[in-house]
């Protein structure tokens, strides 16, 4: 979030962006005049943001006053999960739920969306009983139970909270799990199975240890403003919860090795970094080094994210941590990392190499253009079916630059949509964030999936503060998709499984999973976009067990599932 106090008014430098790509088709080589520079002509927008006539409508919150206190600063998630089994995504979107420690009892709550088809939506939190009034940051979803349906952890500052689906369209508390639903400050989360039984571990990322009572002032020449993550020197370890069966776990985290290193943890996504079969832990530290939590056995894990090189960056210096996700962008069987950072320090994409990192933003095209802006929430999809990696980012910054007298949000700042190019190069996409954004926002949160089920991959964004929007994909491309959803052979969705295909004459991995980006749970269909390939060829799944399969060819425009044999 931020890496320095700031105690007294700060010049920040603006930089320009570098070269843009206008919509869906047009290039133009200028960047927007904040220097006198021309503007660059705007192509199409690739979304629509959906109105409120949908059913959909959500204000997040942070009460009846800006208090200052740092868990303003990281709340707003959500997440984008079928959780009535009928083959679309509802939406769950998490609320700051009032004054931190203060009443709850008149605080907004948490809110459920049901998908009734046709882009219209229903708010059922009260029938579904999932309204929590805490003051929320993120959610995380995973069939914990296996039974069958998808259930829902809501991260706080607070005690946890645990739904479990009880499959007629209500949910339930967790039986009491102390270890679970004990007092923190929570922010993303994630479910996977480490140790193979067929249930899937949890593991929380927790903040700093803060209270009210521990709240520091910080300002700058334009009044109060947000302390950095540092000034409270009081990094909080994170939590790793072994699942016991029932929804009930017990927290491992010490007997794991979480115990020997920790920071100020917000982001967190999983993978096998090091391709020896064992699923990894990825945190990204806001302000403190990295870790990547390599498995060795047993569910024992060790940092080696120094001896990796994905602790800091090129400079040696730990930057803001906020939303990661761990991809394929260079093609080249393994995955790397990227994760988002604050204004003047540059969103950061390590490249994987046979298990060492190297930090290689500058070689993506994406440094210049990160430098004005701080990301959080964040993905990597192909939102124009050409078979290449595209990227959005939802900005909101931590830190005032500005004055503003017309009562309008000091922190909002655009968020923006880079589309790929051949070289892993990255280009960005006018309008910003490929829509209309006549107000920007405070963005957080930003989950990704097909809610209308059309092929292309919309984006929910939950902005601190602010209303969210939920962005459908409007671009027109001649190119198709497949979607597809691995099942393991006891029933579960095939959390980090990996796939391999053919488009054409390269060969392209991708990895199925819920957990990246920041706050948020995804959809758990890999949407893979074609080009002008009429089928997804040669297809091998690595399962999370070890095993591999192969498959048959894919034809464009298929949605289908693929079972573990």
């Amino acid at each position: 979030m931020m890496t320095t106090r700031i105690p007294c008014p700060v010049l920040l430098l603006l930089t320009a962006t570098m070269g843009l790509l206008g919509g869906c088709t047009t290039e133009s080589s200028s960047s927007p005049a904040q220097t006198g520079l021309p503007v660059a002509p705007e192509g199409p927008p690739v979304f629509t943001a959906l109105n409120e006539s949908s059913g959909f409508s959500f204000q997040h919150s942070l009460g009846d006053e800006r208090r200052y206190w740092i868990p303003e600063t990281v709340t707003g998630g959500g997440a984008l999960f079928d959780f009535d089994n009928d083959g679309d995504l509802d939406i769950y979107c998490v609320q700051a739920g009032g004054d931190c420690g203060g009443d709850r009892s008149t605080a907004p709550g948490n809110q459920l969306f049901r998908n009734d088809g046709n882009l219209t939506f229903t708010d059922i939190t009260a029938t579904a009983g999932v309204g929590d009034q805490e003051y929320g940051m993120g959610a995380s979803c995973a069939d914990v139970d296996g039974d069958g349906d998808v259930d829902l952890f809501v991260s706080n500052r607070g005690p946890d909270v645990l739904y479990l689906n009880n499959g007629d369209g209500t949910f339930s508390i967790a039986p009491d799990s102390p270890d679970l639903t004990r007092d923190g400050f929570s922010a993303s989360a994630g479910f996977c199975d480490l140790d193979g039984d067929g249930l899937p571990e949890l593991y929380v990322t927790q903040y700093i240890l803060w209270s009210t009572e521990k709240e520091l002032k910080c300002g700058t020449g334009l009044g109060s403003d947000y302390c950095s993550p540092n000034n409270y020197n009081a990094p909080a370890p994170d939590r790793l919860f072994k699942n016991l069966g029932g929804g009930k776990f017990k927290d491992i985290s010490e007997e794991a090795g979480l115990r020997t290193v920790y920071g100020n943890g917000l982001g967190v996504v999983f993978g096998d970094f090091n391709l020896d079969g064992a699923t990894d832990i990825y945190v990204a530290n806001d302000g403190s080094p990295n870790q990547l939590w390599i498995q060795k056995e047993n569910l024992r894990f060790t940092d080696e994210a120094v001896a990796m090189g994905c602790a800091v960056n090129m400079m040696g210096v730990s930057e803001a941590g906020m939303g990661v996700q761990a991809a394929d962008v260079d093609v080249d069987g393994d995955l790397d990392l990227f994760m988002t950072h604050i204004r003047n320090e540059t969103n950061t994409w390590y490249r994987n190499d046979d298990g060492i990192f190297t930090d290689a933003t500058v070689t993506t095209g994406l440094a210049r253009a990160s430098r004005d802006a701080t990301g959080f929430g964040m993905g990597y999809f192909d939102f124009d079916n050409d078979g290449i990696l595209d990227l959005y980012i939802a900005n909101g910054g931590v830190i005032r630059t500005e004055n503003r007298t017309d009562g309008s949000d000091p922190y909002a700042e655009p968020d923006q949509l880079f589309r790929g190019q051949k070289d892993y190069r990255f280009k960005e996409v006018f309008p910003k964030g490929g829509w209309n954004q006549q107000t920007s926002y405070t963005g957080r949160g930003a989950a990704f999936g097909d809610l209308d089920l059309d092929g292309d991959i919309d984006v929910l964004v939950i902005n601190c503060d602010g209303p969210a929007k939920l962005l459908i994909n409007d671009c027109q491309t001649s190119g198709s998709s497949v979607s597809l959803e691995l099942i393991q052979k006891n029933g579960q969705k095939a959390e980090g499984a990996r796939v391999e295909g053919q488009l054409g004459d390269l060969k392209i991995h991708r990895q199925a999973t819920r957990h990246y980006s920041y706050c948020v749970s995804n959809s758990p269909l890999l949407h893979i976009g074609l080009g002008g390939e009429p089928a997804l060829r040669s297809i091998r799944v690595h399962w999370p067990n070890g095993k591999t399969s192969d498959h048959g060819d894919v034809s464009a425009g298929s949605r289908i599932q693929i079972i573990q044999p």
